[in-house]
């Protein structure tokens, strides 16, 4: 709901992307998420799907269109991978938070969701691999109000000073 809210209010027009997309758009074969190391197994073809995706959106990203992608940075291996890929271009890297009892709503609420992915997700430590350009939280605000804090913070991330960029000078020296 933000990013569509993002998407009416910006003032150029940007894709919308999301892994997400890719498997409603029936792109993931039939994976095994129960069986482990077969080809057909999600945690063999999970890695490369997602080394995908990163790559895909670097592609969207040279060939000059602005971006809003949604995605779930679930590893520091994956952050890593996002600054090498995409500090040539402008990021504007921002964090989106919620009660944990909120996550869980919500996953029970899409129905497409495993019960208890979110908190995982925070267990395993997804907002720690950096810091964020921005945070918003889809609790106490409406999707309305963080896509406006959102417009409002975007100029300063225009020129390219972000914490992508920031992480990647680290990565240099």
């Amino acid at each position: 709901m933000l990013s569509r809210e993002l998407l009416k209010i910006l003032p150029q027009p940007y894709f919308y992307y999301s892994s997400d997309q890719l498997v409603s758009a029936g792109v993931l074969p039939n994976v095994d998420r129960k069986t482990n190391d077969t080809p057909w197994s999600w945690n063999v073809i999970r890695p490369r799907f997602f080394d995908g995706f990163h790559r895909s959106i670097a592609a969207l990203a040279a060939a000059d269109n602005l971006l809003l992608v949604e995605h779930i940075v679930e590893f520091k291996r994956w952050l890593d991978d996002l600054v090498l890929l995409l500090s040539p271009y402008r990021v504007m890297y921002i964090g989106v938070h919620c009660p944990v009892e909120e996550m869980e709503r919500r996953e029970i609420a899409r129905g497409d969701r495993y019960i208890g992915e979110a908190k995982s997700h925070l267990e395993d430590g997804i907002h720690t691999w950096s810091e964020y350009d921005l945070t918003v939280n889809t609790f106490t605000a409406t999707p309305q109000e963080n896509a406006k804090t959102i417009l409002k913070a975007l100029p300063a991330y225009q020129h390219g000073q972000s914490i992508f960029k920031q992480l990647s000078k680290s990565k240099i020296n």
